[in-house]
C-alpha cells in the first residue's frame, strides 16, 4: 500500500483536477462569505453601541469576530490558494454564525421597535366598499327630425348681455321673448325704430370711420341680441340688410352727427314707405273682394287682414266674420274682440271646428309670415290646413302680404325653415289645474298611476313639438294681393 500524501501535495492535486469555471465559481462564493462576515461584523457593532443595557458577552463577542475576522485575512494572504479555499467555507460559517449572533442579541435585548401599521386598501377594510351609483342618463326631449331648429334657449333676463347693449333694444328683445310684440310687421317697425335709438346713442371711435365701425362693432351685437331672445323674421331680415347697406353707402367726408341724422330720417321713410303706407294700400285692394253678405273666414290674427276687414266694414258693407284661433298664443281672441268692438258681428271658434266654419265661409283671408320664391305660404301653423279645407270646398283663399316679406327661399315643407318655440307653452295654465293638490303616493303602484302633460319631462318616448309656421302649397292659394312697389335690391338675397 502507498503511503498518504502530505495535505498541500493532496491540495494540489485537487486543485489541478478542478477546471477554470469552478475555480471562478469558488473565488466568487469566498469573496461573498467574507462581504457577509464584514457586513454582520459592522452590524453587530452598531447594535451594540447603540444599546445602553447591551450584556458584556455581546461586546465580547463582537470583538472576538473583528479578532476572527482580521487573522483570517492575515492567514487567506499569507496561505497557499487550496487553503484559501478550506478558510473561505470556513469564514462563510463563521459569517453565518455571526448573523445568528445577531438576531439573537436582538431578542435578548428586548428590542423597543415596533411593526408599522400597514395601510390596507378599500378593498382589504372590514367596511364594505362604497358603490358609486352611475348619474342618471339625461333623456333627450327634442325631436330628431326637427334637431336643426334647436338653437339656444330664449333669453329671459340680462345675465350675460353685453354692456354695448342699448336699453331700447333690450327692451324690445324681452318683448320679443313674451310675445307682447308679435307679428312679423310689428316686430321688424319695433326694432327699426329701437334700432333709430341706438345709432343716435353712438359715437365713432378715433381712428376708424362711422361706415365701417357702425355695422360691425356696434349694430351687430344690437342684432345678436335680439336673436338670442327670438330668431328674426323674414321681414326683419331684409330689413337688416338694407340698413347695413345704407351704412356702407354712407360717404366718409360727411360729420358723425349728419350721418346720424341721414340715418335716422331714412328709417323713418322705410317704415312709412314700405310697411304704413303699402299695409293700406293692400288694405284697400283687399277690401273689395268682400261683399255684402259674405262670410269672411281668418286665422290666428294678420294686422293687414285686420286692417282690411275693418275698411270693408267702414265702406259700409254687411259681411260677417268668422276667426279660428289655437293654442298657444290665443292670437284670434285679440282679433275678434277689436272686431267686436269696431261693431262686425263675429263667431269665434276653436281649431277643431274648421270643417265647420269652412261650410259657412265664402272667402279666406289670410295674412303671411314670409312668401317663399316658389309660390308657397309660410304662416303661422295651422294656415296650411285652414286653406286646404278651403280649397277642397272650392272657396277662394286670398293672401294679404307686403313686399317687406317676400324671400329669395324656397321650401317644400315646414322642416328646413321654421322656429321652434318652447314645448312649456302648450301645456295648460296654472289656472286650469286641480285646486287641491294631489296627495303623494308612496305605495308600489305609484310608477304605474298615470302621469299628466305636466310630467312630459319625466315620461320616456314623449317629446313635444311647439313649431311657430308651416308652409301652405301654392296650389291651395288663390290669390296674393301686394302693392306694386320695387323691391329692394337686396331683399331675399
Amino acid at each position: 500500500m502507498s503511503a498518504p500524501l502530505p495535505a498541500q501535495e493532496q491540495a494540489k492535486a485537487e486543485e489541478q483536477k478542478v477546471s477554470p469555471a469552478e475555480l471562478k465559481k469558488r473565488a466568487k462564493a469566498e469573496k461573498q462569505a467574507r462581504r457577509a462576515a464584514q457586513k454582520g461584523g459592522q452590524e453587530q457593532d452598531g447594535d451594540v453601541g447603540a444599546s445602553a443595557t447591551a450584556p458584556n458577552g455581546v461586546n465580547g463577542d463582537s470583538s472576538t469576530t473583528k479578532h476572527d475576522s482580521g487573522a483570517t485575512q492575515q492567514q487567506h494572504a499569507q496561505k497557499p490558494k487550496g487553503e484559501k479555499q478550506q478558510k473561505g467555507q470556513q469564514q462563510q460559517k463563521q459569517g453565518r454564525q455571526g448573523a445568528q449572533e445577531v438576531e439573537s442579541h436582538h431578542k435578548r435585548t428586548g428590542s423597543q421597535s415596533q411593526p408599522l401599521p400597514i395601510r390596507r386598501r378599500p378593498s382589504q377594510s372590514g367596511a364594505p366598499p362604497v358603490v358609486q351609483q352611475p348619474a342618471p342618463k339625461k333623456i333627450n326631449k327634442q325631436v330628431e327630425l326637427f334637431s336643426h331648429l334647436y338653437t339656444q334657449p330664449r333669453r329671459q333676463s340680462i345675465e350675460g348681455v353685453s354692456k354695448d347693449i342699448h336699453p331700447a333694444v333690450l327692451a324690445l328683445g324681452f318683448q320679443m321673448s313674451s310675445y307682447e310684440i308679435c307679428g312679423s310687421s310689428a316686430r321688424c317697425v319695433a326694432m327699426l325704430l329701437a334700432f333709430k335709438e341706438a345709432i343716435q346713442a353712438y359715437t365713432t371711435p378715433a381712428g376708424t370711420s362711422l361706415a365701417r365701425h357702425l355695422t360691425s362693432h356696434y349694430l351687430s351685437p344690437q342684432i345678436d341680441f335680439l336673436k338670442s331672445c327670438r330668431p328674426i323674421s323674414e321681414s326683419m331680415g331684409n330689413a337688416i340688410r338694407w340698413l347695413k347697406k345704407l351704412i356702407v353707402e354712407i360717404d366718409p367726408d360727411t360729420s358723425e352727427q349728419d350721418a346720424k341724422d341721414d340715418l335716422c330720417e331714412r328709417i323713418d321713410t322705410f317704415i312709412r314707405e314700405r310697411i304704413t303706407v303699402t299695409d293700406q294700400a293692400i288694405a284697400t285692394s283687399a277690401c273689395q273682394q268682400i261683399k255684402n253678405g259674405s262670410v269672411v273666414l281668418t286665422y290666428a290674427k294678420s294686422s293687414i287682414v285686420e286692417r282690411t276687414i275693418l275698411e270693408a266694414h267702414t265702406n259700409a258693407t254687411k259681411f260677417r266674420v268668422i276667426v279660428v284661433d289655437s293654442r298657444p298664443l290665443f292670437e284670434g281672441k285679440s282679433l275678434a274682440t277689436s272686431l267686436m268692438h269696431a261693431g262686425l258681428e263675429v263667431e269665434y271658434l276653436p281649431y277643431a271646428a274648421i270643417s265647420h266654419a269652412v261650410k259657412q265661409a265664402t272667402l279666406v283671408l289670410l295674412g303671411a309670415h314670409s312668401m317663399l320664391s316658389n309660390g308657397r305660404l309660410q304662416s303661422r301653423v295651422g294656415t296650411a290646413s285652414v286653406a286646404m279645407q278651403a280649397a277642397n270646398s272650392d272657396i277662394p283663399v286670398i293672401v294679404c302680404c307686403e313686399s317687406v316679406k317676400f324671400s329669395g327661399k324656397v321650401a317644400l315643407d315646414s322642416i328646413v325653415l321654421n322656429e321652434v318655440a318652447p314645448a312649456e307653452e302648450l301645456l295648460l295654465p296654472s289656472k286650469f289645474a286641480s285646486a287641491k293638490p294631489a296627495k303623494e303616493d308612496t305605495s308600489e303602484d305609484a310608477e304605474a298611476k298615470p302621469k299628466s302633460l305636466g310630467d312630459w319631462k319625466d315620461i320616456a318616448n314623449l317629446q313635444i313639438l311647439n313649431l311657430m309656421y308651416d308652409v301652405t302649397p301654392a296650389e291651395y292659394i288663390r290669390m296674393v294681393i301686394l302693392p306694386v312697389v320695387h323691391r329692394l335690391a337686396n331683399e331675399g338675397m
